[in-house]
């Protein structure tokens, strides 16, 4: 299976970069957004852009740092200082267990005195490292919205990470880019060096002409103080119809996360929410289940599926927002083929303590969006307005995330 690309698109302040520069060269950006081409790897369903000197670091939406290899100019980087602001920031949201990591280090390089050290994290392996928190190059295009103006090399606080934290993620990736709503995340880092708002837009590849569609917004909300970006709905439909999901004392809570592979329920949340899709997939759709397939479990025979330009007819599945407007999930999204013969429901149940939902500790969200269902959707995330934009599925407009001319402009 070859590798799938599209793009960050920036809106105000969008995302990363891409063409690749000497790290040791920084230029202004002149106030415009950037853009980095995305790239889905088929191994591991993560998504990379390149950013540091043409280096794939692999998006997470999670991340509150910058954090890589430290590959730079020479065999030396520099290091922050303890009492330095951005010290404070890199520790901000540090895993508990984390914190069993060295937290700073004395040698000659540094003429005795202690280095700020952060704590990156691995959000697919689930590991920890301390690393001196450094200054660092990453490169980007600027864009007016269609094409890639030209090339942009800008400062970053980022953290260095041994090679052992690049344990599971995608083969030449150099380390992790966060997005989350955080000070030295990526996208604060660009608004910052650019003079730009802090907006991201994502538009991930599944597997022309620039892309746009009408938007439904809804509140960006916080959620125990976690680094991410999260919203509540009031519950979900399949089919048109609500899943009992019975007593709930609150909003639901979902988050978004661009390292988790396919959208994760909790157990109260996804039995209810399964069940209802079964049933109305066999007996509206004419679906035959057959034997699950991991890590899904609901699975169906191919041959009773036919497709359509959003993916295979299947049940819509609709979160129903805080206004009471709908963001639809269809076949595209929701179903995956996982063999010749064997589509599946691309959702899973999260399990207690699992990596990636173990920080949150008694109360889970009650879903984690997946990359495969934002697939082809555009989400603008606007910190400044403290909201979340939400595309329909862009198939039906005929295009997809990949449509993006990244042939520099003349």
């Amino acid at each position: 299976m070859s590798q799938r690309q599209s793009f960050l698109v920036a809106v105000s302040l969008c995302l990363l970069l891409a063409a690749s520069f000497s790290p040791c060269t920084l230029a202004g950006g002149g106030g415009k957004p950037l853009i980095t081409p995305i790239t889905k790897d088929a191994s591991t369903s993560l998504y990379t852009a390149p950013l540091e000197g043409g280096r794939p670091l692999v998006l997470d939406l999670s991340g509150s740092l910058v954090r890589s290899t430290c590959v730079t100019c020479d065999a030396s980087h520099p290091t922050l200082e303890p009492y330095e602001r951005e010290c404070a920031d890199a520790n901000r949201y540090t895993r508990p267990r984390c914190w069993a990591y060295a937290a700073g280090s004395d040698d000659g390089a540094s003429n005795g005195r202690s280095k700020c050290a952060a704590h990156p994290y691995n959000p697919v392996a689930g590991r920890c490292a301390s690393g001196d928190l450094t200054r660092a190059a990453l490169s980007a295009s600027a864009t007016d919205g269609k094409n890639p103006l030209y090339p942009v090399s800008f400062p970053a606080v980022a953290s260095c990470a041994p090679e052992s934290l690049l344990d599971k993620l995608p083969a030449g990736a150099a380390g992790v880019a966060g997005l989350a709503p955080s000070d030295l995340a990526l996208p604060a880092q660009i608004a910052t060096t650019q003079g730009v708002a802090r907006k991201l837009a994502l538009c991930l590849p599944s597997g022309g002409q620039g892309i746009t569609s009408a938007m439904e917004f809804t509140p960006l909300r916080r959620y125990q103080e976690q680094p991410g970006y999260y919203i509540w709905i009031k519950g979900i439909n399949v089919n048109q119809n609500p899943v009992p999901l019975g007593y709930y004392g609150g909003p639901l809570v979902v988050g978004f996360s661009t390292t988790t592979p396919y959208t994760a329920l909790r157990a109260d949340v996804y039995r209810p929410f399964v069940q209802a899709f079964d049933n109305a997939s066999t007996s509206g759709f004419g679906m035959q289940r057959v034997a699950p397939v991991a890590p899904f479990e609901m699975c169906y025979n191919r041959s009773t599926l036919w497709s359509t330009r959003i993916g295979y007819a299947a049940p819509q599945i609709d979160l129903i927002m805080e206004d009471g407007t709908r963001y639809g999930v269809f076949g595209a999204n929701s179903l995956v083929q996982v063999d010749d013969g064997t589509v599946c429901l691309a959702f899973v149940e999260m399990k207690a303590g699992e990596v990636g939902y173990e920080h949150y500790g008694q109360q889970a969200p009650a879903m984690v969006m997946g990359g495969y269902q934002m697939e082809n959707n555009l989400l603008v995330f606007d910190e400044e307005q403290q909201q979340l934009g939400l595309s329909t599925l862009l198939l039906f407009r005929q295009t997809t995330c990949s449509n993006f001319n990244f042939t520099m402009a003349a």
